[in-house]
């Protein structure tokens, strides 16, 4: 009897010690599984480490390089200051020669030229019923770039599309003082058609006395005279001269400031051939 009741108390013993234990074992379980994912919404709610910053300080100025370079490009392909210098051979379309006339009205070299000549005609009291002061000259000037503007479309688009003139201004970029000088004042009155021959400047010529004959519309009553509209068209033509000179020697200028991506090529003449180096051989003629 006695040892049936210490078998009983031991059998119970053993099955209090196991339920202790399975307890204490599901306990220390929950407990861990709590605290992983305890540390596991900490990580979630903590922010993202910070990641190393690129530096894109080259790649940027690699791009700001390749637009640099790009609008050097383009601008060596066209001078921004005077459009109007031929950069190939090739013929223009009615759709460029166009573009070409407004490309000349905007460039910057017409607005200096503008204020230049309106000063002059208001220190000489040309023009004298826009009167004087700042509000002559801004008449003068307006109607100095509106006259410019009229002769651009006359004489660079509708003259040279309806007679297949070439309005570019071609280098001869080689040769004395005296001749470049010379082919620059002939460049005035003859000019090169689309196929490439020689003709008289006809778009020029009659590009100007068109646009001083569109000026009477808005000049004041004074100048709105033959004899008048006459002299203000040789004037304008002594200006043409010039600009010319100035066209040809606009790529020397910028060559000897070691800006040659500004100019037009040195064989853009298709009238004259570049001198020939001593080194090189002689160029045969075509067959």
């Amino acid at each position: 009897m006695g040892n049936n009741k210490h078998f009983a108390t031991g059998m119970f013993g053993d099955l209090r010690g196991s339920r202790l234990r399975a307890v204490s074992l599901s306990v220390i379980v929950l407990t861990a599984g709590g605290l992983a994912s305890a540390q596991q919404n900490d990580r979630a709610s903590l922010p993202d480490a910070p990641t190393a910053k690129q530096i894109d300080t080259p790649k940027k100025q690699q791009t700001q390089s390749g637009r640099f370079k790009t609008t050097v490009e383009i601008m060596g392909n066209r001078s921004a200051f005077f459009p109007e210098l031929a950069t190939d051979r090739g013929p223009l379309s009615a759709q460029r020669k166009l573009e070409l006339a407004l490309d000349e009205t905007i460039a910057p070299s017409r607005s200096l030229g503008s204020a230049f000549t309106s000063g002059i005609s208001q220190a000489r009291d040309g023009l004298p019923g826009y009167g004087q002061e700042w509000g002559g000259y801004g008449k003068r000037f307006g109607s100095s770039m509106a006259s410019n503007a009229t002769s651009h479309m006359f004489g660079t688009f509708l003259l040279p599309a309806t007679l297949h003139q070439d309005p570019r201004y071609f280098v001869k970029l080689h040769g004395s003082f005296g001749a470049r000088v010379g082919y620059a004042l002939r460049s005035l009155v003859v000019t090169h058609t689309d196929s490439g021959e020689k003709a008289l400047n006809w778009s020029a010529l009659l590009g100007s006395l068109m646009a001083e004959g569109l000026a009477n519309s808005y000049l004041p009553d004074e100048e709105r005279t033959a004899g008048k509209t006459f002299s203000r068209f040789g004037i304008r033509m002594g200006f043409s001269a010039v600009g010319y000179v100035t066209k040809e020697y606009w790529p020397t200028i910028f060559k000897g400031l070691r800006i040659s991506k500004l100019v037009p090529s040195e064989q853009s003449d298709p009238g004259t051939v570049r001198p020939r180096a001593p080194s090189e051989p002689p160029i045969k003629p075509p067959q």
